[in-house]
């Protein structure tokens, strides 16, 4: 296990773990790695953890993580068998008891024999799962039994989830993913057409997140050149559904594996800009019915490839480049597509939708064209961007700040009627239904933001007019939030008698308070055991996990408190990833959120509307124990710019805060809420001014918008 594993073991930062190293002359011994990323043996680890007091026990999902990273033929190699086993476990789970009875050698020997029975009952010949022999599985077999008892725990798919996860996480740059949000709106855009139990086909299927979207499957069919991704898919879908799994390993353009298939619904998250897809090799395939593309026009070669697997009247979806929709290379293809009505829509994304992030992505709505079906003469162009325009202007563009929601209603509101109709009401910056005798000129541009009218201005002089009279309603209220003067300093403030100062980490080993960190999905906990203590004032720390706001598995889907949400005031706009591998930390009113990174001086004391959310990731919380600290004068101390410099290091790019070392003056608690009542002003204070000078950029916008397209009177 690395250093970061360690660290998450402990519930503690990457530094303690330094520090642990540099102290410790007992600290275990590096047995792998580099000498600047070692690697150490987790038993030796966890005896150490134990004798120092810092670990009370390994949780099993932990054990069984560090046991797939240390595998000796590697991460992947260990996935791969831990998804055989789940699959046996879930699927055979009458036989699996007997062979957890039996020794390890034994279980070596007779495990390959029920894998490749199950393996093929599942996938079928020709499968991109091999079944492991006795000789891989031989130093899988702690592997093997733990992520079983994982099983039993968490359920087989969560637990396959929970690994996969991590693995993707721990590798960002090895994997191109498609993230839940467009997925999911991929999977509802081809929904209708599909009929009950569809079979779908994804021909470049990555890690099965667009296949996993849809909804009661009957088949699921995939292809990926990547011989590791094709089994972790197959794995992956196996275990989310009982729908039929065939996933195939191989390139779908030069050597296709379902060259007879034909689906009710393809969806695709193809490579962009390949200039090595197949153009010499593929002159001839009977695939371009719509046009040979170019050697630049990769895209319009999947493009193809999903039309020619589709049923008659079937759908597909797929997410392109922006660039396939204008670049000249490819008008002569768009064309033949319109003319014939294979393309009903295309739909742009807000940028951050999908990587690569930047680029503001379109979707790609096509349906096979089927005899005696006179299709619609007119094509749907959807621009979306505007509906994130709200969260970019609280707090930028990040796309973990996205409304997948607000997406995804405006998407299906335009192409739910059309796709029934043939045709839709025009929503001025929104949607359209464009004549396809529009689009057929020289340059046959697709892109939606040139064929939509402009929404009226600021929602049209009356929304303006509302805008302003709000606008002058928060001037005023910000006036009467002004702070008074601020009182002069002591005269002489050498002998001014000042408190004796305490620290953060201090009041979390006393107990006072309780430290948190967030993470997408997960929850760690450091400090005090909870008890007497904290800036002089006894009393019992706070509750635990279960307790509001604790630890503990919420009912029902839950919001996520950004680190974006923190900055921009923001109420919180993430959500908990789909199978999310650790419980989350959820928010309890009278929680201080600190954010840990970009060297700012900011804290937010938790409301009754933000309570019961999850913790985000870089975010500290700090639980105070109500009859030792106020937690208004727990964050105003906090936002001290002298404090969060000398808690801050400084030693790479990116300025990181350590929450512990902040420090509090030692004061008495009614000391601490007059104190709290003017931190608590102030913040009001600032809301006020931030929402001020969100209404003027929105006001003095619709006033230029307005005069340039002459919806307002100069």
């Amino acid at each position: 296990m690395t250093a970061a594993g360690i660290a998450r073991l402990a519930g503690v930062g990457r530094a303690a773990v330094s520090n642990w190293r540099r102290r410790h002359a007992d600290f275990p011994r590096p047995v792998g790695g580099t000498e600047t990323s070692p690697s150490f043996a987790l038993a030796d680890v966890e005896r150490w953890l134990r004798a120092q007091g810092k670990l009370a026990e390994v949780p099993l999902r932990e054990r069984v993580w560090q046991q797939v990273t240390g595998h000796p033929a590697g991460a992947v190699t260990a996935l791969v068998q831990a998804g055989c086993v789940l699959l046996l476990v879930r699927d055979r789970s009458t036989a699996w008891p007997a062979l957890a009875a039996v020794s390890d050698q034994r279980l070596t020997e007779t495990l390959p024999t029920a894998l490749e029975e199950v393996l093929t009952e599942r996938f079928g010949l020709g499968r991109a799962v091999p079944t492991p022999t006795a000789a891989e599985l031989a130093p899988s077999v702690p592997l093997v039994r733990g992520v079983a008892d994982l099983a039993a725990e968490t359920g087989a798919r969560q637990a396959f989830e929970f690994l996969l996860g991590r693995h993707l996480d721990a590798n960002p740059r090895q994997y191109t993913l498609t993230p839940p949000g467009p997925a999911a709106l991929m999977a509802a855009v081809a929904a209708p057409g599909a009929g009950p139990r569809p079979t779908v086909l994804d021909p470049a299927s990555g890690t099965g997140t667009l296949l996993r979207a849809v909804e009661h499957p009957g088949a699921l069919h995939g292809q990926d050149a990547d011989t590791d991704l094709a089994a972790l898919t197959a794995l992956r879908l196996a275990l989310a559904s009982d729908a039929d799994v065939r996933v195939r390993t191989g390139d779908s353009l030069r050597a296709d594996a379902f060259p007879h298939l034909t689906a009710d619904t393809v969806l695709c998250h193809p490579p962009f800009n390949e200039r090595n897809w197949g153009h010499d090799e593929l002159a001839y395939d009977p695939r371009w019915e719509y046009g040979f593309p170019a050697r630049t026009e990769s895209e319009l070669a999947w493009v193809q490839h999903a039309l020619a697997r589709l049923r008659p009247g079937g759908t597909a979806v797929l997410l392109m480049p922006p660039a396939a929709a204008s670049r000249r290379s490819g008008r002569r293809i768009r064309a033949d597509l319109l003319r014939r009505g294979a393309l009903r829509a295309v739909v742009a994304l807000p940028a951050g939708a999908a990587p690569p992030y930047g680029i503001p992505l379109h979707l790609w709505v096509l349906r096979k064209p089927a005899a005696g079906v006179t299709p619609s003469p007119e094509l749907l162009v959807v621009d979306t961007t505007a509906t994130a325009a709200a969260d970019q202007a609280g707090g930028g563009a990040a796309r973990d700040k996205l409304d997948w929601q607000a997406v995804h209603t405006t998407v299906l509101d335009a192409w739910l009627p059309f796709d029934r109709d043939g045709t839709v009401t025009e929503t001025p910056g929104t949607s359209r239904p464009v004549p396809v005798i529009e689009l057929l000129d020289d340059d046959v541009d697709l892109a939606p933001a040139r064929h939509l009218p402009p929404p009226a201005a600021g929602g049209g002089a009356a929304e303006l007019l509302a805008v302003r009279d709000r606008l002058a309603k928060t001037l005023g209220h910000t006036v009467a939030l002004t702070p008074p003067p601020a009182l002069p300093a002591p005269a002489d403030p050498a002998t001014a008698a000042r408190p004796t100062g305490v620290t953060v980490g201090e009041l979390a080993r006393t107990g006072a308070l309780e430290l948190r960190a967030g993470g997408a999905g997960t929850a760690s906990f450091t400090g005090g055991p909870g008890g007497p203590g904290g800036l002089g004032v006894p009393g019992p720390g706070p509750g635990g996990a279960g307790s509001p706001g604790g630890t503990g598995s919420p009912a029902g889907p839950v919001r996520v408190l950004t680190e974006n949400d923190v900055f921009g005031a923001q109420p919180p706009s993430g959500s908990l990833p789909d199978g999310a591998p650790e419980e989350p930390v959820l928010l309890a009113e009278g929680d201080v959120v600190v954010p840990v990174l970009g060297g700012g001086s900011l804290a937010r004391v938790v409301d009754t509307a933000t309570a019961g959310a999850a913790l985000g990731r870089n975010l500290q919380l700090l639980r105070p124990d109500p009859a030792a600290l106020d937690p208004w004068f727990l964050a105003g101390f906090l936002r001290g710019t002298a404090n969060t410099r000398q808690a801050s290091s400084y030693a790479s790019t990116a300025t990181r805060l350590d929450v512990r070392r902040l420090q509090l003056p030692r004061l008495p608690l009614a000391e601490q809420q007059r104190y709290g009542e003017r931190f608590r002003a102030l913040a009001e204070f600032e809301d006020a001014l931030r929402l001020a000078g969100r209404l003027g950029e929105q006001l003095v916008q619709g006033l230029y918008d307005g005069l340039a397209d002459g919806t307002v009177a100069p």
